[in-house]
Parts: C-alpha cells; sequence; structure tokens
C-alpha cells in the first residue's frame, strides 16, 4: 500500500516501514508491479543506512510493467530483465525471496525455474517462490524442478482469511506436503475485516474498491454474503473481547500450514492496529463459531479467490 496504489507520501511510508522493523517484524513483501516500481523505491529508501541486511526482502514479477507487450509474464526474457529493474530500484544487490506473482499459461514452468536457478546460481536471488498458484501448478512446480534438477519453489503467496478459505481445501495441503512456506496475502480480506463493514451502516469508502469495484460492488450476490458473514464476524469479536483485526490476523497465522501473515498498512493507525495481533490465540470454541459464519475450504465470494482458472473461460469450453 506504499505508493500511488495506497499511500503517496514516501517519508510516511518510510516511517511505518521503520516502525514495523522497530516492532520486531523482519520480512517484507512487495513487487515490481505494485504502483508500477513506486513500492519499491520506497522500500529501498526505507531499508538504506544499514537497515538492509536486518530483513528478510522479497518482490515479485509478473505484472505488466509498461505498454510493451513483452513487459510482462514469466519468460526468461522478461525474468532476466526485471530482476535488475527490480533491483536497482530497491537500491541492493539481492533478493532474498524472488516470486512469480501469478501463473502464465503461455510459459513452460521449465522456462521459468531455469531462469530463477540461474538467478540463484549468480547470487542475486536466495530463494524462489509462487504467488496465487493453484494447488495443481504447485505441485507441478515442484515436480519440474525435481525432474530438471532445477531450483524449486519453497513457498507460496496464496490469498487467504476468514472470508477467502479455498486454499484450506488444496492449496495449503499441498503446500504442506511438499515442505513449503506460505505467506498468505490480504489476512484481511481487502478491508472486509477491519471491522468497518457492517449491516447498519454506511459503506466505507476506500481506493481498493475504485480499483478493484468487482470485490466491493453491493449489486453482486457474493459480496452482499460477504458483508453479511462480516457482520456476524465483528460480533463474534465483539464478545470474545477482541478487535476483528486481531481475530482476523490471529485466525490465518493459526492455521499450521501458515509461516507468516502478510499485512498491508497504508497509515501509521493501521500497522499499530494490527501489530497486537501477533499475540492473540483463539481459543478452539472462537474458530468454532467462525467454521459456522464461514465454512472451511469455502470462499464467500468466488471472485476473490485471486487467480481465474483460464479453462473455464468460455473460448475454452468452446463457446
Amino acid at each position: 500500500m506504499f505508493g500511488g496504489w495506497g499511500n503517496p507520501d514516501h517519508d510516511d511510508s518510510i516511517r511505518i516501514i521503520h516502525r514495523a522493523l522497530e516492532a520486531g517484524i523482519n520480512f517484507i513483501d512487495t513487487a515490481d508491479v505494485y504502483s508500477r516500481g513506486e513500492s519499491e523505491e520506497i522500500v529501498g529508501k526505507a531499508l538504506a543506512g544499514g537497515r538492509r541486511d536486518d530483513v528478510v526482502l522479497a518482490t515479485k514479477v509478473h505484472g505488466t510493467m509498461g505498454d510493451d507487450p513483452n513487459e510482462f509474464g514469466n519468460s526468461r526474457r522478461w525474468i532476466i530483465r526485471e530482476v535488475e529493474n527490480s533491483m536497482r530500484r530497491l537500491g541492493t544487490d539481492w533478493i532474498d525471496l524472488y516470486q512469480i506473482h501469478r501463473p502464465e499459461a503461455d510459459t513452460d514452468i521449465e522456462e521459468t525455474l531455469g531462469a530463477l536457478s540461474d538467478l540463484v546460481h549468480a547470487g542475486k536471488v536466495r530463494y524462489i517462490g509462487s504467488s496465487t498458484f493453484p494447488a495443481s501448478q504447485i505441485v507441478e512446480a515442484q515436480w519440474a524442478a525435481r525432474r530438471r534438477g532445477l531450483e524449486r519453489f519453497v513457498c507460496e503467496q496464496p490469498p487467504y482469511s476468514i472470508l477467502v478459505r479455498g486454499v484450506e481445501a488444496d492449496v495449503l495441503p499441498a503446500c504442506r506436503r511438499h515442505g513449503m512456506g506460505v505467506i498468505p496475502w490480504s489476512p484481511l480480506a481487502g478491508g472486509w475485516l477491519t471491522g468497518r463493514y457492517r449491516l447498519d451502516a454506511n459503506l466505507p469508502q476506500s481506493r481498493r474498491a475504485e480499483r478493484i469495484p468487482g470485490r466491493y460492488d453491493m449489486s453482486i450476490p457474493g459480496n452482499q454474503r460477504k458483508l453479511e458473514a462480516a457482520d456476524a464476524l465483528a460480533k463474534l469479536a465483539e464478545e470474545a473481547g477482541i478487535t476483528m483485526i486481531q481475530m482476523a490476523l490471529a485466525f490465518v497465522i493459526r492455521h499450521p500450514a501458515v509461516t507468516a501473515a502478510i499485512i498491508g498498512p497504508r497509515t501509521m493507525e493501521h500497522l499499530e492496529s494490527q501489530l497486537p495481533a501477533a499475540d492473540v490465540e483463539l481459543p478452539d470454541e472462537v474458530l468454532d463459531r467462525i467454521d459456522q459464519i464461514v465454512a472451511p475450504g469455502v470462499n464467500v465470494n468466488p471472485a476473490d479467490s485471486g487467480w481465474q482458472n483460464p479453462d473455464l473461460e468460455p473460448a475454452a469450453r468452446r463457446r
């Protein structure tokens, strides 16, 4: 949320990062596509002056970075070029974790893994990972790495929250079987689990809603169901004596497959409201109540999965 997509004030964003480091956070995740490189530049400024060695620094590649149709994707050509751009923006000679932001049907996974392996061998990248890959492609990448003697993905970054639980059915079990770390994105479901979305209140305005309106348009039945679930969850948090934010983050962290939850504060207030969640332990009775509101393995709005299966597009179904 640093840069044009969220907080355009670089100095304020840097202060937020420094406060997170002071609080004990030692992992920072960004991506080239976030605000077209601006987020990486802000992170680079925040880590200057000796802070770089104290963090595990992660970024991602895949998203469109220009008008040229070749400035995108998971090809060797683009990965080798874009990693240099990311390192320049981040002000670093190496990236601890370099992730493929989304799968791409037009590029063979062996080509992608081959390019990433070369970056590891060159010392530019320490580890590699995937983000928002379906379980079948997570397993395919593991087998391709073993078959070809390539570096393997050591972690997956899926969407996961109380409202988006689809990964519990297959992605999280697949990661556990293959010994992969899991660093979920959007544990607050894009703001839906902050306590601000209630049935008896006006819906809040947000920059996310402007950028991805389909996840917030209340004329969509899936979003109406999210509002109803969010309201019920807020009441549960009140009964448990914790904030909605604390309950949402603690829920994600509690899953045995999860390594760490990725938070995305836009303001210092956001950060301070999220830090206490690290010390919250949800009792089984609260977890059982959550399951009653949103069943395990279910995305309340299927469109929130973060990845649309191209095999379900009309053209793939001969229409």
